[in-house]
């Protein structure tokens, strides 16, 4: 997997633009002065995960003795579920419901930015040779480009307004699902050629 494909499936899953909305609802409660700092603080912890998973997931999928091929089709299947509910969102949406306190690692960090596709993404991204590399400057391109949009949460909001907002999220899950079973195929080739 080349950087630029690995970049985009992160920014896939992590979905910056689709998130937006719920960033801003999750941080109703806070106060105007202090949401930015909160945000920051949540991508902080966000990246912390993802770098964690980049350093530790070959290791985590050798140690349980998961193939290669495992990992592409499960990948493919949670990042399928992932954009079915982009394209479809229901009332459960991810972290969607708002916390009367400031929030805390959950539900901005994980699992809004750091959620479960984006995580079995990096594991897919380092399983491969240098792929730790790979996941790195990807990891690192792809926090930036979240960080970016999710800074500029409200200006953004002000733009796109709900409906637009909800627009991208849906394009980006159409996206995600052709991914998702390019990958899901990968890994089914992939078994039967060693199988």
């Amino acid at each position: 997997m080349n950087l630029l494909t690995a970049i985009g499936l992160l920014l896939l899953t992590a979905d910056p633009l689709g998130n937006v909305p719920v960033f801003i609802s999750v941080l109703q409660p806070v106060p105007e002065n202090r949401r930015k700092a909160v945000i920051i603080r949540e991508l902080l912890f966000a990246l912390g995960i993802m770098l964690a998973f980049v350093l530790a997931g070959r290791f985590l999928t050798e140690g349980l003795g998961i193939q290669q091929e495992a990992i592409s089709m499960s990948g493919g299947i949670v990042l399928f579920l992932v954009a079915l509910e982009m394209i479809m969102p229901g009332k459960g949406r991810r972290g969607s419901a708002a916390d009367e306190a400031e929030p805390f690692v959950v539900p901005l960090a994980t699992p809004l930015v750091a959620g479960p596709a984006t995580l079995a993404t990096i594991i897919l991204i380092t399983s491969k040779p240098d792929g730790v590399w790979t996941g790195l400057g990807a990891v690192l391109i792809a926090w930036s480009i979240t960080f970016a949009t999710l800074v500029s949460a409200p200006a953004i909001m002000r733009v796109l307004k709900q409906r637009g907002s909800r627009a991208v999220e849906r394009l980006m899950g159409m996206l995600l699902v052709m991914l998702s079973v390019q990958m899901f195929l990968n890994g089914l080739t992939e078994y039967f050629r060693h199988h």
